[in-house]
């Protein structure tokens, strides 16, 4: 009596076919489970979960499933010796000057006209409500050159210097004069629109501020601020 396993095996049958039977497969299979896409033979479409990265040839691998990846990213406004240096003496210098001119003009030291004195200044370039326009201009360049010292609210404080040096620029220019008569003033405002859009710098204390972190967009709102009451100080006043 000849049992199944006596009989012989048809040719081009499951056996023959060059697959593995269940029972002879790398990895076991389970009811329900397609395993077929998974290996870690040359044609494996995907590596098997947590057996490491998949060789993408070329020395080159790709991460394995459920490895998170950490993206590291620089740190922002790190130190800049030569910039943050420079940027701290043009503050301390041109502030300290400002703070100087502030005291000329409010209280009358250092040689200074004093409010009165500055407001006959001011009428005779042709301004109005002249005594109002001294206090406003003594205190902010009296209050703008202390800030800019320590390096605080600098865009403002870089805004109120070039509001000032604009409206003397417009009414002391000559233009039949080298540089039109107005070098100090020229220089005064670039070095406040300088520091209106580079901010002040690690060394002051403004660096862990809205505006430090933002100096160009805080810088272009100051500018616009300056810019308007310039104007209407030129037109409402003069």
């Amino acid at each position: 009596m000849s049992t199944e396993d006596d009989r012989p095996r048809q040719s081009g049958g499951y056996a023959d076919s060059g697959y593995f039977t269940p029972s002879e497969s790398k990895y076991p299979t389970t009811p329900g489970h397609d395993d077929s896409g998974y290996g870690t033979g040359p044609t494996a479409a995907l590596p098997r979960p947590g057996t490491g990265d998949s060789d993408l040839g070329d020395g080159e691998s790709t991460p394995s499933y459920g490895r998170r990846e950490e993206v590291v990213e620089p740190a922002p406004h790190t130190w800049h010796l030569g910039a943050d240096l420079g940027l701290f003496v043009l503050r301390v210098v041109v502030g300290a000057l400002f703070v100087g001119h502030g005291l000329q003009k409010v209280f009358g030291i250092m040689q200074g006209p004093g409010i009165d004195n500055f407001a006959k200044q001011l009428t005779e370039l042709g301004f109005h409500q002249a005594t109002a326009l001294s206090w406003v201009t003594g205190v902010t360049e009296l209050a703008a050159g202390g800030l800019l010292v320590v390096g605080l609210f600098t865009p403002a404080a870089a805004a109120g210097i070039l509001g000032v040096m604009a409206n003397a620029i417009w009414v002391r220019v000559n233009v039949n004069e080298f540089a039109g008569a107005v070098e100090l003033e020229a220089v005064y405002a670039a070095v406040a629109f300088t520091l209106l859009f580079a901010g002040a710098g690690r060394i002051s204390l403004d660096r862990n501020t809205p505006w430090f972190r933002r100096a160009p967009a805080f810088g272009f709102i100051f500018l616009i601020v300056a810019a308007g009451l310039s104007v209407v100080t030129l037109v409402a006043l003069r």
